[in-house]
């Protein structure tokens, strides 16, 4: 068995957290492939996009809570046990039907990772190490996207779409061997909840309550908010407005996760000297810099590449020092119901940021305009969320915490 606080733990973690990002990014380049093999349009297939993104949000406010009455590592035992059979039912379905019903089955399966990866590293490190441990994860997870269209492009060329579900199938055997016999149970006897739907409800009412939980998941959703509009309409902006080749955009988004990769760098090398706080002001301020500057770009009319590309870097900068010390600061005072916590937060950051999604597709005039104000309204709102909420609020971690992670 590893120890629970070794580094080692730390890397499987992050392996178990990188679920989601793998499943979302893999298959994109074999989608044409997949819409003629299964006798489909391309409106099917982007819905086996939209109707992961769904389950994944959905699944968290169930997950969360169960793990917080049995434990993480059942719950994900369970959930990659899912998502193994979901991969080889994607794999080999008949039709575009079977296809959407295994990757809904991979989204709940698959949202055990991201929801309780971030519930352990709470368990285990406590309120104040946690931003630093997460900040890490999120450097290990931002190989993910950049890697996992690469490696789904040669997996489409030499094998065929299928064989992305069979590798994401084999990667979540192997996530259940390590799990099964070398992941020790990070959740303490003492802190076991019912699963009552009353107590489930009175610990999602309680998190709300928090002024501080609901400030960082703000914070936190409005930020994700800006980089999923660029998801959402990058393609269309740069490919189709702008004409860049294909292969350029995947090496344009390459530079982008590094803006994110770079960010969580920060987040991790300046968590224990400035702390959660002064590290979500300064990335939530470079969120809204970066989107205000591409918006401001798009509504002059400056409509090149590196008008959206350079903005855009310094928005993921500022999204990577973000996202790991909001979601620690979020889950800080709640070791309790870490697992709930988690999950809610997950719930409402993936549903915000699909609402922002679908209304860049719904208002897309042809040029980068909409993407880029919705861009920018994400980093301001994230800015806001955190002046607003976080910055007056009372610390609200347990004494007893703050004493242990000093020790």
């Amino acid at each position: 068995m590893l120890r629970l606080t070794s580094p080692a733990t730390v890397v499987v973690l992050a392996a178990l957290t990188a679920l989601g990002p793998l499943a979302t990014d893999m298959y994109l380049p074999a989608m044409p492939e997949m819409a003629a093999a299964l006798d489909t349009g391309p409106d099917q297939i982007q819905l086996t996009l939209s109707l992961y993104m769904a389950g994944f949000a959905l699944a968290q406010l169930i997950c969360g809570p169960i793990a917080d009455r049995f434990g993480r590592k059942p719950v994900m035992i369970a959930g990659f046990a899912l998502f193994l059979v979901a991969s080889l039912l994607c794999a080999f379905a008949p039709s575009i039907e079977w296809l959407l019903v295994g990757r809904f089955l991979q989204a709940f399966g698959g949202s055990a990772g991201p929801v309780l990866g971030r519930a352990a590293v709470r368990d285990i490190h406590g309120p104040l190490e946690a931003g630093r441990v997460l900040s890490y994860m999120a450097s290990t997870m931002a190989l993910a996207p950049a890697l996992a269209p690469v490696i789904g492009a040669g997996l489409l060329l030499l094998f065929g779409w299928a064989s992305v579900f069979v590798l994401l199938a084999l990667y979540a055997a192997v996530m259940l061997l390590i799990l099964v016999f070398l992941l020790p149970e990070p959740l303490p006897p003492e802190y076991r909840q019912s699963t009552s739907p009353r107590a489930i409800l009175a610990n999602f009412h309680l998190l709300l309550g928090q002024r501080a939980f609901v400030g960082y998941t703000l914070t936190n959703a409005a930020a994700f908010a800006g980089m999923f509009a660029f998801l959402s309409g990058s393609s269309f902006v740069l490919i189709e407005f702008m004409g860049v080749a294909p292969t350029l955009y995947g090496v344009l988004f390459t530079l982008i996760v590094g803006g994110f990769f770079t960010g969580t760098l920060l987040s991790g090398r300046y968590s224990r000297r400035l702390g959660h706080d002064r590290l979500i002001q300064m990335g939530a301020l470079l969120c809204a810099l970066g989107g205000s500057s591409m918006a401001a770009l798009a509504l002059a009319g400056v409509f090149t590449p590196w008008a959206v590309i350079g903005p855009h870097m310094l928005y993921l900068i500022g999204f990577g020092i973000v996202m790991p010390q909001s979601m620690a600061g979020a889950l800080a005072p709640n070791p309790r119901i870490a697992g709930s916590a988690s999950s809610l937060f997950g719930f409402l950051q993936m549903t915000i940021a699909a609402l922002g999604g679908a209304l860049v597709g719904q208002f897309h005039d042809g040029t980068s305009r909409t993407m880029a104000i919705a861009i920018g309204l994400g980093g301001v709102l994230a800015l806001v969320a955190y002046l607003g909420l976080v910055r007056s609020a009372p610390c609200a971690v347990p004494a007893a915490e703050q004493s242990r992670n000093r020790a």
